[in-house]
């Protein structure tokens, strides 16, 4: 009735012949085996019956069956040992080494499916993953920012943002070389003519902040963003860190509200924008700058139009 040994056999230095038959035994413990090898170098007369037992010729217990392989002259009646494979099919241990290079090759088979499959699924995972990141990376970069504000105390989230107090009137996005439009005519006509309040960089950027840090909290005190389009708009990373960020902005801290306004210095062709700013120059406002008296005129009425509420 034993399935499973647990006696000791290690203080038997003159053990000659031992009957573990007809038991209802599936395996022998690595212990076991390690004590009966010891058994067999101290004595080559000993003898040992494992038949009539239900041993399971499977891939847990390939040990056993390359044990019986490796000492099959110490193994009595062998032809009467058999064992069941996975499929229930009885084999005969008398053939341990064959049965052993047959499941080793389907292990090893087994194994490396296995193995192949994990990897392939962790790889997945992690472009599936990578993949999430990248598509949400600037509401994750902008939430980021807000947070580290909010911790630090420099951001007061109003409870309705229709009440929310701002800080400037519009926050103005601009790449260096159309810094000249910006500061001699954009500036002069919004905030000394118009008696707005504008947030640009070089100004208005609190010192010892990172930039992303500023441009986030700047955008977020700012009731309006304007965008100066232009090609150099385009090839600039922190430009379009900055319309990614008020498109964030507009999205989670405004209840998708249009803050977004774009002026266009200069004719661009639709095939240069990215495909997140063409659809916003398609699906909302943008003025372009005529760079004419009588149009100048109207332009900038409609910008102090624009950023008047």
């Amino acid at each position: 009735m034993l399935d499973n040994i647990t006696f000791d056999i290690s203080h038997m230095d003159h053990l000659i012949y031992c009957d573990i038959s007809n038991n209802r035994l599936s395996s022998l413990t690595k212990s076991f085996r390690d004590k009966l090898k010891e058994k067999f170098n101290q004595n080559g007369k000993l003898k040992v019956d494992i038949s009539e037992n239900n041993f399971l010729c499977a891939c847990d217990n390939l040990d056993l069956v390359q044990w019986v392989s490796k000492y099959h002259t110490h193994l009595v009646i062998l032809h009467l040992t058999s064992c069941y494979l996975k499929n229930r099919t009885i084999v005969n241990m008398g053939e341990a080494q064959f049965i052993y290079d047959v499941l080793k090759k389907e292990c090893s088979s087994y194994t490396a499916l296995i193995i192949g499959i994990v990897i392939l699924m962790a790889f997945s995972c992690l472009i599936i993953f990578w993949g999430l990141i990248y598509r949400h990376r600037w509401k994750i970069r902008y939430l980021y920012y807000i947070f580290k504000s909010k911790y630090k105390e420099t951001i007061k989230t109003p409870i309705h943002t229709d009440t929310r107090e701002y800080e400037y009137d519009a926050f103005i996005s601009y790449e260096e070389n159309d810094s000249n439009f910006v500061h001699n005519n954009l500036l002069h006509k919004l905030e000394e003519e118009g008696g707005l309040k504008l947030c640009i960089h070089k100004r208005d950027f609190i010192p010892g902040n990172d930039i992303a840090a500023n441009i986030t909290s700047s955008i977020h005190f700012s009731r309006k963003v304007i965008i100066v389009m232009s090609c150099y708009f385009l090839e600039s990373y922190w430009c379009i860190f900055e319309y990614n960020m008020a498109r964030m902005e507009s999205i989670y801290s405004r209840d998708k509200e249009n803050i977004v306004f774009i002026i266009f210095l200069e004719q661009i062709r639709p095939g240069q924008f990215p495909l997140h700013i063409l659809e916003l120059v398609q699906d909302q406002s943008y003025i372009e700058y005529p760079n004419d008296e009588y149009g100048n005129t109207v332009f900038w009425e409609k910008m102090k139009k624009v950023l008047s509420y």
